[in-house]
């Protein structure tokens, strides 16, 4: 990745250190950050960065688990980049390197077999534009459990509830289960009213008698079902305290609190594929009809959303996140809720395809978002910048030196470069950096210092960012800020002798 010569500079570099009263200070770049509201993947669920310390994992580019090496927080005064695609948005400072192909403006790049040909690298946020392509990374672990226990203890004064077996297998039914006491189910575990009871419209048969089947097969229990014509509901209970407990333990209860344990997070997606076909079941959608069929599923629990995000792209389907703010309808209240849609034509057939729908989908439509290489591909929707005046946030992550929020996959390293000069009878006659960050960064630094020293002010003014390329061998594209930031310091430096001067 790099030459020779910047291997040399970076392992022994030339003048670094901080000077004692220079003539002139320049100063460029800015460590980077995100504000406080943006949530990372930590430890399997979303946290915002604002609370995170320095313990835990986080979900790097390379689709895998890197642990939190530091945290930082500092006061920040100027301009946010905003940017929003598919899953999500973020706000971050314009220094922020994100993973994305920057998509030239031809005609051509239109066409999504010809955006495949691009090369992804690290883009500064301020350089990044609508349309251009962000990657999103799939999860790559996988662990396959076979079976889990079901460490429920009958309470002593229970004496209705019957025996459950002491482990249960993760097989096809019972993760079917799990999605519909995700989508449709309730544990109440209230004394003499424990129970756990599913929801479904009475037209939806096949999947309460699924639901009462699997029960049957996997606790040895009896359900009961109750309709309601009136409402157009079904209701399957089963009263037994144990099981209450169980999915309370395991699934959450109430609707806002729900979530998979994390193993479910890391089961192979052909497991995984069962607890969909669960939800979508009981709260999702395919509507076939109309000019653009789609399909959708709606939740109020936020980290329940990120989870079936993150299985959707493990199952290679493409999902897009909206988010719905709390408001008032026809005088009743709605809670913030969180919207999956699925509008992508193979998307939409793989769908389709697990929850045994017929697809037809007639009319042709581009491919805006896809799958390679273990990440999903997918544009840039919005760019918006703002000013901002408060506190930003920025992780250290071991070996990766990245992270991923819910919906971008951000490097952790900035750069900031210190140049000090001593200046005699117009000539510089000595120079010094300070600089953090990567190998490239300190290469550049020290060169540039190599550069201009015994030059004139003059001649050092016109040392440009190619130069300094130029003289350590090349550097890769994704590197070629550093050399930027070199030469700048530089003449910043300058600048700041002259002012000085005029003083």
């Amino acid at each position: 990745m790099y030459s020779k010569k910047v291997m040399e500079l970076f392992m022994k570099p030339h003048n670094m250190g901080k000077m004692k009263n220079p003539d002139g200070i320049g100063k460029v770049g800015n460590p980077i950050c995100l504000t406080p509201e943006i949530k990372i993947q930590l430890n399997g669920h979303l946290e915002n960065i604002s609370n995170i310390e320095s313990s835990g994992s986080v979900l790097t580019h390379m689709g895998s688990y890197r642990n939190i090496l530091h945290t930082s927080k500092r006061e920040y005064n100027g301009e946010i980049v905003h940017l929003k695609n598919k899953l999500g948005d973020i706000s971050v400072t314009p220094e922020h390197l994100i993973l994305a192909i920057k998509v030239p403006k031809k005609r051509k790049y239109f066409d999504y077999n010809v955006k495949k040909t691009l090369v992804p690298s690290w883009y500064h946020a301020r350089n990044i534009e609508e349309r251009d392509i962000v990657l999103y990374p799939i999860l790559k672990k996988t662990i396959d459990v076979k079976e889990i226990p079901l460490k429920v203890e009958k309470k002593k004064l229970d004496y209705k509830s019957f025996d459950l077996p002491k482990k249960i297998k993760l097989d096809a039914e019972f993760l079917r289960l799990c999605g519909y006491y995700l989508s449709e189910g309730h544990a109440c575990t209230k004394v003499t009213k424990s129970h756990v009871s599913f929801t479904f419209n009475i037209k939806e048969t096949p999947y309460y008698e699924d639901v009462v089947k699997i029960v049957k097969n996997k606790f040895g229990l009896k359900p009961k079902v109750k309709l309601v014509p009136t409402r157009k509901t079904a209701h399957v209970y089963i009263y037994s305290a144990p099981l209450a407990r169980f999915f309370e333990n395991l699934l959450g209860r109430g609707a806002q609190n729900k979530k998979m344990p994390h193993f479910m997070m890391l089961l192979p997606p052909s497991k995984q594929a069962h607890i969909m076909i669960g939800l979508w079941r009981g709260d999702g959608y395919i509507n076939m009809e109309k000019e653009y069929p789609r399909a959708g599923y709606s939740t109020i629990s936020s980290e329940l959303a990120n989870q079936i995000k993150i299985i959707l792209m493990r199952l290679k389907i493409v999902p897009s996140i909206y988010r719905e703010e709390a408001k008032i309808r026809k005088n009743v209240s709605h809670k913030r809720n969180y919207r999956i849609h699925i509008g992508d034509k193979k998307s939409l057939r793989k769908l389709c395809e697990l929850l045994g729908v017929k697809f037809h989908y007639l009319k042709p439509e581009k491919t805006h978002s896809w799958f390679e290489d273990e990440y999903l591909y997918t544009p840039i929707t919005m760019k918006q910048t703002f000013n901002y005046n408060g506190s930003v946030y920025n992780l250290e992550v071991e070996k990766a030196h990245s992270f991923t929020t819910d919906a971008f996959c951000v490097h952790n390293c900035g750069d900031v470069m210190y140049v000090y000069i001593k200046v005699k009878k117009n000539i510089i006659v000595d120079v010094k950096f300070e600089t953090f960050g990567c190998v490239a960064a300190i290469a550049t630094s020290s060169m540039v210092t190599d550069l201009a020293k015994g030059k004139t002010l003059d001649e050092a003014m016109k040392i440009a960012r190619s130069d300094v390329a130029e003289e350590v061998g090349g550097l890769p594209p994704i590197k070629m800020h550093c050399s930027n930031l070199a030469a700048d310091a530089l003449h910043e430096a300058i600048k700041d002798y002259r002012k000085r001067g005029k003083k």
